[in-house]
Protein backbone atom coordinates (compact mmCIF):
# COMPACT_ATOMS: atom_id res chain seq x y z
CA UNK A 1 0.00 0.00 0.00
CA UNK A 2 2.86 2.27 0.82
CA UNK A 3 4.76 1.89 -2.09
CA UNK A 4 1.25 2.72 -3.84
CA UNK A 5 1.15 5.56 -2.56
CA UNK A 6 4.76 6.49 -2.92
CA UNK A 7 4.17 5.59 -7.08
CA UNK A 8 1.21 7.88 -7.10
CA UNK A 9 3.01 10.35 -5.19
CA UNK A 10 5.73 10.47 -7.67
CA UNK A 11 3.07 10.52 -10.76
CA UNK A 12 1.71 13.64 -9.14
CA UNK A 13 5.35 15.83 -8.98
CA UNK A 14 6.18 14.30 -12.28
CA UNK A 15 2.98 15.56 -13.90
CA UNK A 16 2.93 18.68 -11.62
CA UNK A 17 6.22 19.41 -13.18
CA UNK A 18 5.28 18.98 -16.82
CA UNK A 19 2.45 21.38 -16.15
CA UNK A 20 5.06 24.51 -14.27
CA UNK A 21 7.36 24.01 -17.88
CA UNK A 22 4.66 24.13 -20.18
CA UNK A 23 3.59 27.28 -18.20
CA UNK A 24 6.52 28.66 -18.27
CA UNK A 25 7.64 28.21 -22.10
CA UNK A 26 4.29 29.82 -23.02
CA UNK A 27 5.01 33.04 -20.86
CA UNK A 28 8.14 33.09 -22.25
CA UNK A 29 7.52 36.85 -23.64
CA UNK A 30 6.35 38.12 -19.64
CA UNK A 31 9.28 35.80 -17.88
CA UNK A 32 12.70 36.80 -20.08
CA UNK A 33 12.54 40.78 -19.78
CA UNK A 34 11.45 40.07 -15.88
CA UNK A 35 14.73 37.80 -15.86
CA UNK A 36 16.87 39.85 -17.61
CA UNK A 37 15.53 42.87 -15.46
CA UNK A 38 17.01 40.82 -12.53
CA UNK A 39 20.16 40.24 -13.85
CA UNK A 40 20.98 43.66 -14.64
CA UNK A 41 19.99 44.54 -11.60
CA UNK A 42 22.22 41.91 -9.41
CA UNK A 43 24.77 43.42 -11.83
CA UNK A 44 24.49 47.25 -11.16
CA UNK A 45 24.36 46.46 -7.14
CA UNK A 46 27.63 46.93 -6.49
CA UNK A 47 27.57 50.39 -8.53
CA UNK A 48 24.59 51.31 -5.62
CA UNK A 49 27.00 49.80 -2.99
CA UNK A 50 29.46 52.26 -4.54
CA UNK A 51 27.16 55.44 -4.61
CA UNK A 52 25.76 54.83 -1.08
CA UNK A 53 29.28 54.93 0.46
CA UNK A 54 29.98 58.68 -1.09
CA UNK A 55 26.59 59.27 1.03
CA UNK A 56 24.72 59.66 -2.57
CA UNK A 57 20.90 59.32 -2.00
CA UNK A 58 19.63 56.20 -3.47
CA UNK A 59 17.04 58.02 -6.51
CA UNK A 60 19.92 59.63 -7.70
CA UNK A 61 22.55 57.07 -7.66
CA UNK A 62 19.53 54.62 -9.46
CA UNK A 63 19.35 57.58 -12.18
CA UNK A 64 23.15 57.32 -12.92
CA UNK A 65 23.19 53.91 -13.27
CA UNK A 66 20.00 54.33 -15.37
CA UNK A 67 21.80 56.96 -17.47
CA UNK A 68 25.06 55.33 -17.96
CA UNK A 69 23.15 51.79 -18.89
CA UNK A 70 20.82 53.90 -21.80
CA UNK A 71 23.70 55.74 -22.66
CA UNK A 72 26.37 52.72 -23.12
CA UNK A 73 23.37 50.45 -24.33
CA UNK A 74 22.33 53.19 -27.25
CA UNK A 75 25.61 53.30 -28.43
CA UNK A 76 26.63 50.10 -28.67
CA UNK A 77 23.19 49.09 -30.14
CA UNK A 78 23.85 51.44 -32.88
CA UNK A 79 27.00 50.01 -33.85
CA UNK A 80 26.17 46.73 -33.34
CA UNK A 81 22.50 47.31 -35.19
CA UNK A 82 24.86 48.88 -38.13
CA UNK A 83 27.61 45.69 -38.39
CA UNK A 84 24.53 43.30 -37.93
CA UNK A 85 22.52 44.53 -41.12
CA UNK A 86 25.65 44.86 -43.18
CA UNK A 87 26.99 41.91 -42.31
CA UNK A 88 23.86 40.26 -43.25
CA UNK A 89 23.58 41.43 -46.45
CA UNK A 90 27.59 39.86 -47.26
CA UNK A 91 26.32 37.03 -45.56
CA UNK A 92 25.18 34.60 -48.83
CA UNK A 93 28.81 35.59 -50.62
CA UNK A 94 30.47 34.94 -47.67
CA UNK A 95 28.71 31.64 -47.77
CA UNK A 96 29.77 30.95 -51.76
CA UNK A 97 33.22 32.20 -50.68
CA UNK A 98 33.21 29.41 -47.29
CA UNK A 99 31.89 26.86 -50.00
CA UNK A 100 34.59 27.43 -52.22
CA UNK A 101 37.98 27.26 -49.80
CA UNK A 102 35.70 23.83 -48.59
CA UNK A 103 36.34 22.82 -52.53
CA UNK A 104 39.56 23.77 -52.76
CA UNK A 105 40.89 21.91 -49.48
CA UNK A 106 39.18 18.45 -50.66
CA UNK A 107 40.82 18.82 -54.27
CA UNK A 108 44.35 19.35 -52.18
CA UNK A 109 43.21 16.28 -50.42
CA UNK A 110 42.53 14.48 -53.05
CA UNK A 111 46.30 15.22 -54.29
CA UNK A 112 47.44 13.42 -51.34
CA UNK A 113 45.08 10.27 -51.67
CA UNK A 114 42.63 11.35 -49.28
CA UNK A 115 38.96 11.02 -50.83
CA UNK A 116 36.63 13.23 -49.71
CA UNK A 117 32.98 13.68 -51.35
CA UNK A 118 32.73 17.20 -51.77
CA UNK A 119 28.76 17.42 -51.27
CA UNK A 120 28.44 14.88 -48.29
CA UNK A 121 31.27 17.65 -46.64
CA UNK A 122 29.34 20.54 -47.44
CA UNK A 123 25.87 18.82 -46.27
CA UNK A 124 27.22 17.62 -42.74
CA UNK A 125 29.61 20.82 -42.20
CA UNK A 126 27.86 23.99 -43.65
CA UNK A 127 30.40 26.35 -42.49
CA UNK A 128 27.57 29.19 -43.11
CA UNK A 129 25.22 27.54 -40.54
CA UNK A 130 28.17 27.87 -37.78
CA UNK A 131 28.05 31.83 -38.90
CA UNK A 132 24.05 31.71 -38.46
CA UNK A 133 24.79 30.10 -34.78
CA UNK A 134 26.63 33.26 -33.68
CA UNK A 135 24.88 35.63 -35.42
CA UNK A 136 21.18 34.18 -34.27
CA UNK A 137 21.86 34.29 -30.74
CA UNK A 138 22.88 38.01 -31.06
CA UNK A 139 19.56 38.42 -32.58
CA UNK A 140 17.79 36.18 -30.20
CA UNK A 141 18.75 38.49 -27.19
CA UNK A 142 18.79 41.50 -29.49
CA UNK A 143 14.57 40.45 -29.83
CA UNK A 144 14.66 39.67 -25.61
CA UNK A 145 16.13 43.41 -24.52
CA UNK A 146 13.37 44.86 -27.42
CA UNK A 147 11.29 45.62 -24.59
CA UNK A 148 13.82 47.91 -22.81
CA UNK A 149 11.49 50.37 -21.27
CA UNK A 150 9.94 47.89 -19.63
CA UNK A 151 13.23 45.88 -18.28
CA UNK A 152 14.60 49.06 -17.05
CA UNK A 153 11.65 49.91 -15.12
CA UNK A 154 11.55 46.53 -13.39
CA UNK A 155 15.47 47.04 -12.48
CA UNK A 156 14.86 50.74 -11.06
CA UNK A 157 12.19 49.21 -8.90
CA UNK A 158 14.15 45.95 -7.97
CA UNK A 159 17.07 48.61 -6.66
CA UNK A 160 15.00 50.28 -4.61
CA UNK A 161 13.90 47.13 -3.22
CA UNK A 162 17.42 45.17 -2.64
CA UNK A 163 18.20 46.23 0.94
CA UNK A 164 14.57 44.86 1.65
CA UNK A 165 14.61 41.36 -0.09
CA UNK A 166 16.68 39.82 2.39
CA UNK A 167 14.80 40.74 5.30
CA UNK A 168 11.32 39.48 3.37
CA UNK A 169 12.76 35.99 2.66
CA UNK A 170 14.15 35.35 6.01
CA UNK A 171 10.66 36.41 7.12
CA UNK A 172 8.64 34.29 4.75
CA UNK A 173 10.53 31.01 5.81
CA UNK A 174 8.91 28.57 8.59
CA UNK A 175 12.81 28.28 10.12
CA UNK A 176 14.80 31.30 9.66
CA UNK A 177 17.57 30.40 12.47
CA UNK A 178 18.34 27.08 10.30
CA UNK A 179 18.35 28.44 6.71
CA UNK A 180 19.22 31.71 6.70
CA UNK A 181 22.80 31.07 6.36
CA UNK A 182 22.11 29.33 3.07
CA UNK A 183 19.97 32.06 1.87
CA UNK A 184 22.91 34.75 2.68
CA UNK A 185 25.52 32.29 0.99
CA UNK A 186 23.29 32.03 -1.64
CA UNK A 187 22.74 35.59 -2.46
CA UNK A 188 26.19 36.32 -2.04
CA UNK A 189 27.49 33.40 -4.17
CA UNK A 190 24.84 34.73 -7.15
CA UNK A 191 26.04 38.72 -7.01
CA UNK A 192 29.93 37.66 -6.89
CA UNK A 193 29.15 35.12 -9.56
CA UNK A 194 27.76 37.72 -12.21
CA UNK A 195 29.72 40.61 -11.10
CA UNK A 196 33.25 38.71 -11.94
CA UNK A 197 31.67 37.06 -14.72
CA UNK A 198 30.34 40.09 -16.24
CA UNK A 199 33.98 42.11 -15.88
CA UNK A 200 35.64 39.05 -16.95
CA UNK A 201 33.41 38.99 -19.78
CA UNK A 202 33.86 42.42 -21.10
CA UNK A 203 37.66 42.07 -20.90
CA UNK A 204 37.04 39.27 -23.09
CA UNK A 205 35.34 41.05 -25.60
CA UNK A 206 37.33 43.74 -25.82
CA UNK A 207 40.57 41.76 -26.10
CA UNK A 208 38.99 39.88 -29.23
CA UNK A 209 37.64 43.14 -31.08
CA UNK A 210 41.21 44.37 -30.45
CA UNK A 211 42.93 41.30 -31.58
CA UNK A 212 40.18 41.68 -34.61
CA UNK A 213 41.19 45.07 -35.05
CA UNK A 214 45.11 44.66 -35.36
CA UNK A 215 44.15 41.42 -37.77
CA UNK A 216 41.98 43.71 -40.09
CA UNK A 217 39.07 41.38 -39.70
CA UNK A 218 36.19 42.86 -40.69
CA UNK A 219 33.47 43.80 -38.20
CA UNK A 220 35.72 43.33 -35.72
CA UNK A 221 32.94 45.33 -32.76
CA UNK A 222 30.32 42.79 -34.02
CA UNK A 223 32.50 39.73 -33.05
CA UNK A 224 33.98 41.74 -29.93
CA UNK A 225 30.57 42.11 -28.52
CA UNK A 226 29.78 38.48 -29.65
CA UNK A 227 32.59 37.03 -27.69
CA UNK A 228 31.30 39.18 -24.74
CA UNK A 229 27.57 37.81 -24.25
CA UNK A 230 28.64 34.46 -25.32
CA UNK A 231 31.36 34.26 -22.51
CA UNK A 232 28.30 33.70 -20.08
CA UNK A 233 27.59 30.57 -21.68
CA UNK A 234 29.75 27.83 -19.95
CA UNK A 235 32.04 25.63 -21.52
CA UNK A 236 30.77 26.01 -25.34
CA UNK A 237 30.09 29.74 -25.49
CA UNK A 238 33.74 30.92 -26.28
CA UNK A 239 34.09 28.06 -28.79
CA UNK A 240 30.94 29.39 -31.05
CA UNK A 241 31.86 33.20 -30.42
CA UNK A 242 35.63 32.06 -32.03
CA UNK A 243 34.22 30.03 -34.84
CA UNK A 244 32.60 33.49 -37.10
CA UNK A 245 35.91 35.25 -36.56
CA UNK A 246 37.85 32.42 -37.45
CA UNK A 247 36.04 31.86 -40.57
CA UNK A 248 35.23 35.28 -41.94
CA UNK A 249 39.30 35.47 -41.10
CA UNK A 250 39.36 32.53 -43.47
CA UNK A 251 37.39 34.31 -46.38
CA UNK A 252 38.71 37.75 -46.27
CA UNK A 253 42.66 37.36 -45.38
CA UNK A 254 43.20 33.82 -45.80
CA UNK A 255 44.85 30.75 -43.62
CA UNK A 256 47.54 32.58 -42.30
CA UNK A 257 45.32 35.35 -40.83
CA UNK A 258 42.68 32.83 -39.76
CA UNK A 259 45.41 30.60 -37.95
CA UNK A 260 46.28 33.51 -36.13
CA UNK A 261 42.44 34.70 -34.86
CA UNK A 262 42.16 31.21 -33.82
CA UNK A 263 45.48 31.46 -31.77
CA UNK A 264 44.19 34.77 -30.18
CA UNK A 265 41.39 33.25 -29.25
CA UNK A 266 42.91 30.28 -27.76
CA UNK A 267 45.23 32.48 -25.65
CA UNK A 268 42.20 35.00 -24.76
CA UNK A 269 39.91 32.52 -23.73
CA UNK A 270 43.46 30.03 -21.53
CA UNK A 271 43.92 33.33 -19.70
CA UNK A 272 40.85 34.50 -18.78
CA UNK A 273 39.25 30.86 -18.03
CA UNK A 274 42.10 29.09 -16.54
CA UNK A 275 43.85 32.46 -14.51
CA UNK A 276 41.96 35.71 -14.11
CA UNK A 277 38.42 34.06 -13.61
CA UNK A 278 39.21 30.88 -11.03
CA UNK A 279 41.67 33.48 -9.06
CA UNK A 280 38.83 35.94 -8.69
CA UNK A 281 35.80 33.35 -8.36
CA UNK A 282 37.36 30.73 -6.40
CA UNK A 283 35.87 27.20 -6.64
CA UNK A 284 32.82 28.52 -8.04
CA UNK A 285 28.80 27.69 -7.22
CA UNK A 286 29.54 23.98 -6.37
CA UNK A 287 28.22 22.80 -9.76
CA UNK A 288 29.48 19.72 -11.95
CA UNK A 289 30.46 20.14 -15.38
CA UNK A 290 27.86 17.98 -16.98
CA UNK A 291 25.38 19.92 -14.89
CA UNK A 292 26.55 22.85 -16.43
CA UNK A 293 26.19 21.67 -20.02
CA UNK A 294 23.05 20.10 -19.52
CA UNK A 295 21.34 23.27 -17.70
CA UNK A 296 22.38 25.09 -20.88
CA UNK A 297 20.38 23.20 -23.37
CA UNK A 298 17.33 22.66 -20.56
CA UNK A 299 17.13 26.31 -20.35
CA UNK A 300 18.02 27.51 -23.39
CA UNK A 301 15.26 25.48 -24.83
CA UNK A 302 12.79 26.96 -22.24
CA UNK A 303 13.76 30.57 -22.52
CA UNK A 304 15.86 30.97 -25.69
CA UNK A 305 19.31 32.99 -26.07
CA UNK A 306 18.66 34.23 -22.29
CA UNK A 307 18.24 31.07 -20.80
CA UNK A 308 21.39 30.15 -22.30
CA UNK A 309 23.46 33.06 -21.11
CA UNK A 310 22.27 33.13 -17.84
CA UNK A 311 22.26 29.14 -17.33
CA UNK A 312 24.18 28.73 -14.20
CA UNK A 313 22.23 31.37 -11.98
CA UNK A 314 19.30 30.06 -12.88
CA UNK A 315 20.61 26.19 -12.31
CA UNK A 316 21.98 27.42 -9.08
CA UNK A 317 18.16 29.08 -7.74
CA UNK A 318 16.42 25.50 -8.61
CA UNK A 319 19.69 23.81 -6.49
CA UNK A 320 19.34 25.95 -3.16
CA UNK A 321 15.56 25.15 -3.42
CA UNK A 322 16.06 21.48 -3.30
CA UNK A 323 18.46 21.66 -0.41
CA UNK A 324 15.89 23.30 1.80
CA UNK A 325 13.66 20.59 0.71
CA UNK A 326 14.29 17.39 2.53
CA UNK A 327 12.51 15.50 -0.55
CA UNK A 328 15.10 17.22 -2.81
CA UNK A 329 17.94 16.90 -1.28
CA UNK A 330 19.17 13.82 -3.06
CA UNK A 331 18.88 15.80 -6.20
CA UNK A 332 20.54 18.77 -5.05
CA UNK A 333 23.14 16.50 -3.83
CA UNK A 334 22.83 15.35 -7.93
CA UNK A 335 23.34 18.58 -9.27
CA UNK A 336 26.71 19.59 -7.14
CA UNK A 337 30.46 19.45 -7.60
CA UNK A 338 33.23 16.43 -7.16
CA UNK A 339 34.34 18.52 -4.84
CA UNK A 340 31.44 19.22 -2.56
CA UNK A 341 30.10 15.57 -2.60
CA UNK A 342 34.00 14.52 -1.22
CA UNK A 343 33.79 17.18 1.20
CA UNK A 344 30.50 16.11 2.52
CA UNK A 345 31.85 12.52 2.80
CA UNK A 346 35.26 13.49 4.41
Amino acid sequence: MSSLQGLSKSLVIIASLFIVLAGLKLATDIIVPFILAAFIAIICNPLLRFFARYKVPKGIAILLIMLMIVAVGSSLAGLVGQSLNDFSQQLPQYREDLQARFVWLVDTAAQYNILIDKQQLIALFDPGKMIDMATNMLTGFGAAMANIFLIILTVVFMLFEAPMINKKVHLALDDPEMRQKQIDKFLESINSYLAIKTLVSLATGFCAALLLWILDVDYFVLWGVVAFLLNYIPNIGSIIAAVPAVLIALITQGPLVSGFVALGYVAINTVMGNVIEPRYMGKGLGLSTLVVFLSLIFWGWLFGTVGMLLSVPLTMVVKIALENSEEGQWLATMLGSGEETESKLS
